[in-house]
């Protein structure tokens, strides 16, 4: 039997499954993609076209929604205010979590990382209501400083979380040597550990930016006028004897377009930061 015909035989034995897992693939897609083109397309009809269920595909496109978006309801500053809120809160959590997460690792504190565990285990609408009865005693409820402090309660645990397994991945023979080689602890965590853990770091901030940026349960009690954030501001669209779909699709594209960029272009870093230390040992 040559290799050619070995090669044909498991080719179509091969078949099957690679055919079964295209479809697989194809359902996927489009269960995940349909909701993002309807998302599009609307954001370019009237609100006649989005109830005339004929003209799904055949429309006259019009910028109208885009104009009511930006022009009335004053998007740019909500855009600066949700840009601002998360990338604080990636920072400060970045600043605070990174080393806790070294520490965890390297002197393995487990039962400080589960107690850190149960901010994502404690469901956040459980805490709004003690939130905003001390936040509004220091006069902080609308402020930056509350929306800021809320997102960390989010994205703390998930840095901490991923740069423990990071540093869990990472050969502590690297600062061994750089301590016999005259660094301190401190030195060697700063100047060996810390850029090499650079994916890691990558991958907690994006996802960090991304969770603040979406959140809306937090923003929508503690936020004000002057600091709404983008999903809190497409709730407006809502009213209560309608709604106006067509800027309301608007917006959301708008807020769903930046994250998109973001992922796609960053999606490497992503996936090698979440697969660290998955084949530790």
């Amino acid at each position: 039997m040559t290799t050619a015909t070995v090669a044909v035989r498991r080719k179509k034995k091969m078949q099957p499954g690679t055919i079964g897992r295209g479809i697989g693939i194809a359902v996927i897609l489009i269960a995940f993609i349909a909701p993002l083109l309807w998302m599009l397309t609307a954001s370019f009809k009237s609100n006649v076209d989005i109830y005339d269920s004929s003209k799904t595909f055949s429309f006259t496109p019009t910028l109208q929604n885009y104009d009511t978006v930006f022009g009335q309801a004053q998007y740019g500053s909500y855009i600066w205010n949700s840009f601002y809120v998360a990338a604080m809160a990636t920072a400060l959590s970045l600043v605070l979590a990174v080393p806790a997460a070294y520490a965890m690792s390297r002197f393995v504190m487990n039962r400080s990382a589960m107690v850190v565990l149960l901010a994502r285990i404690i469901p956040g609408v459980s805490l709004l209501v003690p939130w905003y009865f001390v936040f509004s005693r220091m006069g902080l409820v609308g402020s930056y400083t509350v929306l800021i402090l809320s997102m960390m309660f989010v994205s703390l645990p998930l840095i901490l979380y991923i740069m423990m397994s990071y540093f869990d991945s990472m050969p502590i023979e690297l600062e061994e040597a750089a301590l016999v080689d005259g660094l301190t602890p401190i030195g060697a965590f700063a100047r060996i550990t810390l850029p090499l853990s650079a994916p890691g770091i990558a991958t907690a901030s994006i996802l960090s930016f991304i969770f603040a940026w979406n959140n809306f349960m937090f923003a929508l009690v503690l936020s004000g006028s002057s600091t709404k954030t983008l999903p809190v501001a497409i709730f407006d669209f809502v009213g209560y004897a309608s709604i106006d779909w067509g800027g309301l699709m608007a917006a959301a594209v708008i807020v769903t377009l930046p994250i998109m960029v973001i992922a796609l272009f960053t999606q490497k870093y992503i996936v090698s930061g979440l697969t660290a230390g998955a084949t530790k040992g």
